[in-house]
């Protein structure tokens, strides 16, 4: 690695003054945080990477939502605007199947309802903190070049923490002792198969006993998946979802592991397609519809907030008088190595459901922002229970409203009182509702 430096020339850049709330990633987390602060009445913008909104549930193409049936305000919303377009497939408890497709145009919908303002192929680039340790500007790259965004308050719902990184915060990322972190999954959409054929391989809800049939029959093709547990999944008609690799080693702040981990999963998924296909029977028809643009990323940053949601909220099913979100996802650490097995586990460890308090979604160390998403304040086990994306909206839902709040009331999130921002989500979900 050359250790070669470039000093990039200082330049003026114009300071973009149109929101009372930014909003930077619009994955599950952040569209539903834009979402909350427009309906509570603040001008907002809402600034996302890929061209469209979602991250992992459409650029990413997750099909299958986990702990979502317990959330009320925007997941629910979401969940009956997804059944009037007939586009969730399979509701198996709190976990559902959806069409990706239809989600980008839902979740466009929804955001142009509200009023939020949608800046598409834009990333936070760098941050700017004034004197009083506030956030002042998010710093974006996109085609309109380097652009400084103002606002009252700011919602990193990145996934990986970006923004509050680029701000200074402190953070952890991976297990405690070794650093290393959970492995990356790239989703394909599948079709020539037929639903009856293939029920026998296709998650019916949280059993195992689907997926080992799909390890059996990939072994018998001759294809040996990196990870132990593949899952197919229904979305529609002949439309599947398939999850069948693991990236060990890549972390997800480095773009050339993260660039080589998605160029080798698409390779892996091609060849479990090719090798399935070629052993016929019920899989002769088989081929990829498309892979996913955005390689799934379990684990990221670890944002430090003012509570830290670790293993022993999960023990004792710890409750929060200011909690977001319930969760009830139990705790899902993928292999982080090969070696000891390509499967998930708990690492021997138990849980109960627990709730998000508001404080875990307050960054500790730069005044003015709020996390939504896995990058919120926890430890490595709590954040395998809760990095699920029902988890997500109700954290996004609930930081929205919040940053709405501090900007109509010139607060900082840690001055605002817990009631009334839990009246301000009661309202958002009556109004919601009413409006359906």
């Amino acid at each position: 690695m050359s250790t070669e430096l470039f000093r990039e020339p200082a330049r003026d850049i114009e300071v973009l003054r149109q929101a009372d709330v930014v909003v930077c990633g619009g994955g599950p987390a952040g569209v539903s945080a834009a979402i909350a602060a427009a309906r509570t009445g603040a001008k907002t913008v809402l600034l996302e990477g890929h061209g469209a909104l979602g991250g992992i549930w459409t650029s990413g193409l997750l099909s299958w939502i986990i702990d979502a049936g317990n959330k009320p305000g925007i997941m629910k919303e979401i969940i009956e605007r997804l059944d009037k377009k007939g586009a969730r497939r399979q509701s198996l408890g709190e976990d559902f199947t959806y069409d990706p497709e239809a989600m980008k145009l839902l979740l466009e919908e929804m955001c142009c309802e509200a009023g939020v303002i949608v800046q598409l192929h834009t990333r936070v680039c760098s941050a700017a903190v004034d004197e009083s340790g506030r956030l002042a500007l998010a710093l974006t790259e996109s085609k309109s070049g380097r652009q400084a965004w103002a606002a009252a308050c700011f919602i990193d719902a990145t996934g990986d923490g970006d923004l509050a990184a680029q701000a200074g915060c402190g953070f952890a990322l991976g297990r405690p002792d070794s650093g290393e972190t959970q492995p990356l999954s790239l989703m394909a959409l599948v079709s020539g198969i037929r639903p009856e054929e293939v029920a026998p391989y296709t998650m019916d809800g949280l059993s195992e006993e689907p997926k080992r049939r799909l390890l059996d029959q990939m072994g018998i093709a001759g294809v040996f998946p990196s990870y132990s547990g593949p899952s197919l999944f229904h979305i529609r008609d002949g439309l599947f979802a398939l999850m069948a690799n693991h990236m060990y080693g890549a972390k997800a702040t480095d773009a050339m592991q993260l660039s080589q981990a998605t160029m080798l999963a698409r390779q892996e998924l091609h060849r479990i397609i090719d090798g399935l296909r070629a052993a016929g029977g019920a899989w002769s028809g088989l081929h990829i519809v498309s892979t996913a643009a955005q390689i799934g990323i379990r684990e990221g940053r670890r944002i430090a907030g003012r509570y830290t949601v670790d293993e022993h909220d999960l023990q004792a099913g710890r409750v929060h008088e200011d909690g977001v979100c319930r969760v009830r996802y139990g705790i899902d650490i993928h292999s982080t190595n090969p070696e000891d097995g390509k499967g998930f586990g708990d690492d021997g460890k138990s849980s109960k459901p627990y709730d998000i308090p508001f404080r875990a979604l307050i960054a500790a160390d730069v005044d003015g922002l709020l996390l939504a998403g896995r990058c919120i304040s926890g430890d490595f086990v709590a954040h395998s229970s809760y990095r699920v994306t029902g988890n997500a909206v109700a954290m996004g839902h609930a930081a929205g409203a919040a940053a709405a709040l501090c900007a109509s009331r010139r607060l900082l999130p840690q001055q605002l009182a817990w009631p009334d921002i839990r009246a301000t989500l009661s309202r958002l979900e009556e109004t919601q509702w009413n409006k359906l």
